[in-house]
């Protein structure tokens, strides 16, 4: 017998197993070849070569939409301070509707850009590491609850979301009528606990690729419906870091045992 159920057992209201945090990284994977950003351009946007002010002219379009639909969504931009940016946008949750965003943080991070190299009619598309200015969606989706999505505003708009399975089992517990208390990344108490094992199993890559494509498809408006369905100009999903969590409730306090398990775990296919 486990020595820690043995001797913590008269104490233990119950246990459950789940995924807590789940990051993806999103690319347009046609793009990640030059040759196919030249091409690309060239089909559907008539523009021939691709320069350098044409790659920061895209930029600067979409710092304009970002701050265009901001003030829509009545989300403030704002940059994060030091320390954990989940406490800092806890209070722009208190309020938030479903499919609301709610925050914008906007910080330099490192990111794998397009850049161009040449001058006149001849430039050069090759890909390079850079420090810019990336917008962080922080959003209380429909499904997932608490979550956020990164898209740097450079072409071709590379992304990461952040999902949490405890927000999503949250959800499904409301919907099933299910009573339970949370705290944090910790079901403290639930009443049918049978049933939260059952839901925490029933996570499919499916899942995470609707709710993560939804929001991709939402801030990259660069890319029309037509380009979207004839050249493939969607993210593919590739899990980046997956944290799994075994909780064991007490009476008197909450015992977490979350170890932190990176890689693909699902094929990058399986998420598209």
């Amino acid at each position: 017998m486990n020595t820690f159920y043995e001797h913590h057992q008269d104490s233990i209201r119950f246990g459950y197993r789940c995924f807590d945090r789940v990051l993806l990284n999103g690319l347009i994977q046609p793009f990640q070849q030059p040759e196919r950003v030249v091409g690309f351009f060239n089909t559907y946007r008539e523009l021939y070569p691709v320069s350098k002010p044409v790659l920061k002219d895209i930029a600067r379009q979409y710092d304009h939409w970002a701050t265009a639909q901001a003030a829509r969504w009545g989300a403030p931009i704002v940059e994060p301070p030091a320390g954990r940016r989940d406490d800092f946008v806890d209070r722009y949750f208190r309020r938030a509707e479903p499919d609301q965003v709610v925050v914008i943080l906007t910080a330099r991070e490192p990111a794998r850009i397009l850049i161009a190299i040449g001058k006149d009619d001849r430039w050069h598309l090759e890909y390079a590491r850079r420090w810019v200015k990336q917008y962080n969606f922080y959003l209380l989706d429909r499904d997932w609850g608490r979550m956020f999505v990164r898209v740097c505003p450079y072409f071709p708009f590379s992304a990461r979301v952040c999902l949490n399975q405890h927000h999503w089992l949250a959800n499904r517990l409301r919907a099933e009528g299910i009573a339970f208390r949370q705290c944090g990344n910790a079901f403290l108490t639930c009443s049918d606990p049978t049933r939260l094992q059952g839901l925490a199993d029933a996570l499919t890559p499916r899942d995470l690729a609707r709710c993560a494509q939804k929001w991709l498809r939402a801030f990259t408006p660069f890319f029309t419906p037509s380009e979207r369905r004839e050249a493939a100009c969607q993210h593919r999903l590739f899990l980046a870091q997956v944290e799994y969590c075994r909780s064991v409730p007490r009476h008197r306090f909450a015992v977490m045992c979350p170890p932190r398990i990176c890689g693909r775990w699902w094929d990058g296919a399986a998420l598209s």
